[in-house]
């Protein structure tokens, strides 16, 4: 009963260009953005930030999430901040959310730096680097440190155990910046 309902909420939100807020089985806080595209198992949502700021783009199963408040409490203040500042909204990457690797086949096409979370298996840790290849259970990403130094080999994580991706966030593109500045 719950899931069709979300589906729901989150189609319609999608459809108005809603700023919503989502709450997932995995987060203390919930997440402010607008749906920016929906597939089979996930939904985009490009984030507003708490400082009233676009933060890059984030995918989640459906099967994560808990509520949907559309729109979301803080929908007026987070519209207006970004109106008063200016901020212009970024270009929705086209990406694949019909399976997993399809969403990784395709970020990693569009985006140097991918971020991964095995919520499951550790909550607090996420791996970020550039997609290298991908298998129907498997990806492999060469990962990036946090001072933006290159792993020298790929590291292979089960597809089955991927809750969330993001892409193009201030962080990942201040490590893609940083590697980039170093190999000229």
């Amino acid at each position: 009963m719950k899931a069709p309902r979300l589906k729901l909420q989150l189609t319609a939100a999608h459809a108005s260009r809603a700023l919503v807020r989502i709450h997932r089985t995995f987060e203390e806080f919930a997440i402010d953005g607008v749906v920016v595209g929906l597939g089979e198992r996930w939904l985009l949502m490009l984030i507003v930030a708490d400082g009233a700021n676009y933060a890059g783009f984030q995918a989640f199963r459906y099967s994560d999430i808990e509520a949907v408040d559309a729109p979301s409490p803080r929908a007026t203040f987070l519209k207006t901040a970004l109106r008063l500042r200016g901020s212009r909204r970024p270009v929705t990457p086209r990406l694949d959310l019909s399976s997993t690797q399809a969403l990784l086949d395709s970020a990693g096409r569009r985006f140097t730096l991918v971020t991964i979370h095995r919520e499951k298996v550790d909550a607090e840790i996420c791996q970020i680097g550039s997609v290298v290849a991908t298998t129907t259970t498997s990806v492999s990403l060469r990962e990036i440190t946090p001072d933006a130094d290159w792993e020298d080999e790929p590291t292979t994580y089960r597809l089955s155990e991927i809750t969330r991706v993001d892409l193009g966030g201030p962080y990942e593109d201040a490590l893609a910046l940083v590697a980039a500045s170093r190999s000229r």
